[in-house]
């Protein structure tokens, strides 16, 4: 009787844990695909007239007039789209994918988050967008000169630590990188995603650790720069796509089996 009472808790724990598993598919699953929607979204936006600044060339008080004519454009450029919104969400997507490959590969999975956690925390605390869109309202209110050029000195102290594809923010967009060609590294040997995913996110990473060092470093060249970055963006969102595709497959899967 003890022996089947236990073996009855073995299976319900077994059961709920398959369950959460599932869950946590499901979920990647959907993050992914909201990733594509970002992506697409923010490609779209590089075609109006205030949608693709180069990096570096605009003072804080530039800043405060775009978030002044349209705040959304501002923080967009900012890095609202292409990195807040991104890297947030990859947050459940990388931990779906280390609990795929806990069994398989535990070290480099664990490893891969980490990074990619780390970037995101770094990236996140040093981000200019929020912080100028509050300065940039109390630049409009500011009733002399020396409040307006005390709050753009403090803009500019901000730029210097967070604007996109400067060496303020070099680290935090590079470690999120990184991390995504590690966890590639990963599903490519971990025999549970198919090559072409794994060599999708693994290009993806490729291209745009190289388009943030080119544009970080060599901002002249940073139209020609945006090539590479388009092709970094195609990778990704083939990446998410064929990664949101196999997690949904996981988790109907782990369902049918109960």
């Amino acid at each position: 009787m003890a022996f089947n009472t236990s073996l009855s808790s073995n299976e319900s724990r077994t059961e709920l844990i398959s369950a959460r598993q599932a869950g946590l598919y499901k979920a990647a699953g959907l993050v992914a695909l909201l990733a594509v929607l970002v992506a697409l979204a923010d490609i779209s936006l590089t075609f109006f007239p205030a949608g693709a600044e180069q990096p570096g060339t605009m003072s804080a008080v530039d800043w405060f007039e775009l978030f002044r004519s349209n705040w959304f454009f501002g923080l967009r450029n900012l890095g609202l789209l292409p990195n807040i919104l991104t890297l947030t969400l990859l947050i459940p997507l990388f931990l779906a994918l280390y609990a795929a490959h806990r069994k398989t590969d535990p070290g480099y999975g664990a490893l891969a988050l980490i990074v990619a956690l780390a970037g995101t925390t770094i990236y996140l605390s040093n981000n200019a967008a929020f912080a100028m869109l509050a300065l940039s309202s109390k630049y409009a209110a500011a009733s002399t000169e020396a409040q307006r050029a005390m709050l753009a000195a403090a803009g500019e102290a901000i730029l210097a630590r967070g604007e996109d594809f400067t060496p303020g923010s070099f680290i935090g967009i590079l470690l999120g990188e990184v991390a995504m060609m590690m966890i590639s590294w990963v599903m490519l040997h971990g025999g549970i995603f198919n090559k072409a995913t794994a060599c999708c996110g693994f290009l993806a990473g490729l291209f745009l650790t190289v388009f943030t060092v080119w544009s970080t470093f060599i901002p002249v060249e940073f139209e020609a720069s945006m090539i590479v970055a388009m092709l970094g963006g195609l990778f990704s969102i083939a990446w998410y796509i064929l990664t949101a595709r196999r997690f949904f497959y996981m988790a109907g899967h782990m369902s049918e089996e109960k």
